[in-house]
């Protein structure tokens, strides 16, 4: 066997190992797992998503942010990442970001729900109505089921009163 396989074969093993870290809950033995890998960690896909996950998982969003960035930048179309990375921009306090992030979501996959509802909770976050309550309706239209989320979700909390937030909240209540 050469070098070269042995080391793919070990950074397999390892990426493995990290992933039933973080199934488990155990974010921290994960990102020691992806330790073990060295320099080669900064460059291959899989162990950059896992670290982000990982340090995500921690509540380390600024530091989930370098490597959910990279994987972002390799793969533009992979929308679980783009989420975590909307997630961690919000929580490091760029609403800017995080909307940035969930707008490339949308331009990848146009049918998921939960993007469209994550922009409807940033946008009413960052102040602004009209894109809030558009991507709000076209998330209850894609999925009704999440209409269960919106008395509980303190994203809206700028928008309770707004007579139009209220119609479309009614209005999924009665389509439900």
């Amino acid at each position: 066997m050469t070098k070269s396989s042995e080391d793919r074969i070990r950074r397999m093993k390892l990426q493995h190992q990290a992933e039933g870290y973080l199934e488990l809950g155990l974010p921290q033995h994960a990102l020691h797992a992806l330790g073990r890998l060295g320099e080669a960690a900064n460059s291959d896909v899989r162990t950059l998503h896992l670290q982000g996950e990982a340090l995500r998982s921690l509540e380390r969003y600024a530091d989930a942010i370098v490597p959910l960035r990279k994987v972002a930048e390799l793969e533009p179309e992979n929308v679980q990442v783009l989420l975590a990375l909307g997630w961690c921009h919000k929580r490091s306090g760029r609403i800017d970001l995080a909307i940035e992030s969930l707008e490339a979501a949308v331009a990848a996959d146009n049918d998921e729900p939960l993007i469209r509802y994550n922009l409807a909770c940033y946008h009413s976050v960052a102040g602004d109505k009209r894109p809030a309550l558009a991507y709000l309706e076209q998330a209850l239209a894609l999925d009704p089921n999440y209409r269960l989320l919106i008395d509980h979700e303190p994203d809206f909390e700028p928008l309770r009163q707004d007579p139009e937030f209220q119609a479309i909240c009614e209005n999924s209540r009665t389509r439900g």
